[in-house]
């Protein structure tokens, strides 16, 4: 492919990859000097509103922890081969990028996360490049021969080497781009902002706004990429005055930023029309237009000027019911994702609940029926986890096993900090971290989404719903009485801190239900800490407990 600043020489295989890349691009500029930029976007609207089923989100850990030799087939088989024939459309690589700047792949523009210090001491991407191994272009052509689209994901400012973890300083110091301008930072170690980690870089700058975009325009000339990810989530903070006075972001501020959103789309599509294909603009945000403009994204204005292609939502915490994001995608004709991040419910009883296949049936059940065009996973790694045969499709989830929750992330944070966002937060919390708590007569309500239409599920059998509410401090089962969508349910069957109510199917709903715990008059105060809602069919298909 390229050289990188790492300082070693291209080697032969690498000159040749580089010379068909030039000769493509010749190829591909001649093509497109017929091709209006009319056909372009016309082409760009058809490959946005493709199916993907599954997006899979891969931080590009593998050659700094995981790899054990440099040929593609050892980055390949550790979370990637196995996917080849699944539920997955789409692969969002990040090449590292832990640390504005950081990579693994080659560039000239950032530099290459080579350091070998401490925990990093397996990292062999500088021997996996100087070999012709660069993980992005190995996993394009990996989508290439598999037809799976592949996006490049550039985390905008990623701040785990703000972490006072053994790993925060070592990245740190490996940042050659924050370690020769400290100016660009939004804090130091002695001045630490209000909200964010102080590693954040200043989207106030020009020169970190012209640096994202060169990096997303050398990746658009050197790989055959299908699009490019800009993951504004991992971590939410842009802005050093607004991080560091713990206020909104301004207009001027937004403005700056969505600038930088109309330079990146001139890139993709002059990029595009050299190659005669488009390359699609994917952006991960908080689900939120609010949230997200106090943090200095303008998501409304973006996609009213076309500058997004593909839409995803959410992360550590999540804002609002999927439908919001889902309106407000298809007012502008933008597909929309929810992303299904792993829960971080300390709680270890309600966390493992949270993790089951059973956990992402239920959730992919409730987001389709909101309207999500697909799902995609961040932090899953395992490929031979079931739900990647399972999750695109939705018919068949049906006739599965699967749970709902009130909440899975309860309130939620973003690693390294942001601006607080439990204000803007419309979505149930329900978790042992944050219980309702009951007195003597009070009555509590709680909300969970559905997607289970047992009309359509055709599965020839009746399956056994459940309700199951924990509690702490409750006497007995007799102090409480709990309606479902206005229904009374009869007596439960206690199991440690749970009681379990039979339901029948045709009590829940699709979409909303809303259950309402009354505690009586003459019993002692109680706590509501979790809520879980199990779907079981008879027979083999029964793989799941509770």
């Amino acid at each position: 492919m390229m050289r990188t600043n790492t300082g070693f020489e291209m080697t032969a295989s690498r000159l040749a990859a580089a010379l068909m890349l030039v000769g493509g691009l010749f190829f591909s500029t001649a093509a497109a000097q017929t091709m209006p930029i009319e056909e372009l976007r016309a082409e760009r609207q058809r490959a946005a509103h493709r199916e993907r089923r599954v997006i899979f989100n891969n931080d590009g850990n593998e050659p700094v922890y995981l790899c054990e030799n440099n040929t593609p087939g050892e980055l390949l088989r550790h979370r990637t081969a196995d996917i080849a024939g699944t539920h997955v459309d789409s692969i969002f690589y990040c090449t590292w990028s832990s640390g504005f700047g950081m990579f693994t792949h080659g560039t000239e523009v950032g530099s290459v996360f080579d350091t070998q210090e401490a925990l990093f001491s397996k990292n062999r991407i500088t021997e996996m490049l100087a070999a012709g191994t660069d993980p992005l272009e190995v996993v394009a052509d990996f989508g290439k021969r598999n037809d799976i689209e592949v996006f490049w994901s550039f985390r905008m400012n990623d701040t785990h080497d703000a972490s006072s973890a053994e790993y925060g300083p070592i990245m740190f110091r490996a940042n050659a781009l924050k370690q020769k301008h400290p100016e660009w930072l939004i804090g130091t170690p002695e001045n630490r902002p209000k909200f964010g980690g102080w590693t954040a870089v200043d989207f106030g700058r020009p020169e970190i706004r012209d640096l994202a975009t060169r990096y997303v325009e050398e990746v658009c000339r050197n790989y055959d990429v299908d699009g490019i990810e800009l993951d504004f989530f991992r971590h939410p903070v842009f802005f050093k005055r607004a991080a560091q006075t713990g206020t909104p972001c301004t207009d001027q501020e937004r403005a700056l930023m969505t600038q930088m959103m109309r330079q990146i789309r001139k890139v993709t599509e002059t990029e595009g029309r050299k190659r005669g294909r488009p390359i699609l603009v994917a952006v991960r945000v908080p689900d939120s237009v609010d949230y997200s403009r106090d943090v200095g994204l303008d998501i409304e204005h973006w996609l009213a000027e076309d500058l997004v292609d593909l839409m995803v939502v959410s992360g550590y915490f999540r804002l609002n019911p999927w439908r919001t994001s889902v309106e407000l995608g298809r007012e502008h004709g933008v597909p929309v994702y929810p992303s299904f991040d792993e829960s971080r419910v300390r709680d270890p009883e309600s966390k493992k609940l949270r993790t089951t296949a059973a956990a992402y049936r239920g959730r992919t059940l409730a987001a389709r029926h909101a309207g999500a065009d697909g799902v995609y996973l961040f932090n899953a790694f395992n490929p031979k986890d079931p739900i990647w045969n399972e999750l695109g499709a939705p018919a068949k989830l049906l006739t599965l096993d699967h749970d709902y929750f009130a909440s899975i992330r309860g309130e939620g944070r973003a690693a390294g900090g942001a601006l607080p966002h439990r204000e803007y937060q419309n979505v149930p919390t329900l978790n042992p971290a944050s219980p309702k708590r009951l007195r003597p007569g009070d009555a509590a309500e709680v909300e969970f989404q559905s997607g289970s239409d047992f009309a359509e599920a055709d599965a020839g059998s009746t399956p056994r719903v459940t309700l199951r509410l924990r509690f702490d401090e409750l006497t007995s089962e007799e102090a409480i009485a709990v309606t479902l969508n206005g229904t009374p349910l009869g007596s439960p069957r206690a199991v440690g801190d749970w009681l379990g109510f039979s339901v029948q199917p045709g009590q829940l709903q699709l979409a909303d239900n809303v259950v309402r715990v009354t505690l009586s008059a003459g019993a002692p105060p109680a706590t509501w800490t979790d809520l879980h809602c199990t779907v079981r069919w008879p027979g083999e298909r029964t793989r799941t407990s509770p």
